[in-house]
């Protein structure tokens, strides 16, 4: 993605996830699966996962409300690992189930480029905070 604000960290570059799209209502980006996100068993790790639902939907969360000077953490991750992936690209799209005054409820469902079907899907519940450093 172009915009500096949302270039991803070092874990996130690690982890593969690139956006293509971020707003307050929908993150769209795409990971290359393969071979450095194995488990020692030759699939895709469940972290990487974990992590592309975590990260798109606090980047979506945190749009929403940057507004109103703050930003979204997440506070509880469920992410459900459908069908196991060796290589390949999936497709990342975050979209908000609740979003409140103080906390967000976000869904994100990964899918296989090739066919559409899911590989695994999360929802991540956020709590927004102050940006000016304010105790979280």
């Amino acid at each position: 993605m172009k915009d500096e604000k949302y270039r991803a960290s070092g874990f996130l570059e690690a982890a593969g996830l690139e956006l293509e799209e971020v707003s307050g209502r929908r993150v769209r980006g795409h990971i290359e699966l393969g071979e450095r996100h194995h488990t020692p068993w030759g699939v895709v790790h469940g972290g990487v996962y974990t992590t592309a639902v975590e990260s798109a939907a606090s980047v979506g969360a945190s749009a929403a409300v940057e507004e109103d000077g703050m930003f979204a953490v997440g506070v509880h991750n469920a992410t459900d690992f459908l069908r196991p992936m060796r290589e390949g690209r999936v497709e990342v799209v975050a979209e908000p189930i609740l979003q409140g005054r103080t906390q967000q409820l976000w869904q994100v469902v990964i899918t296989r480029s090739e066919d559409g079907k899911e590989v695994a899907r999360g929802q991540l519940r956020l709590h927004n905070v102050p940006l000016d450093g304010e105790k979280i």
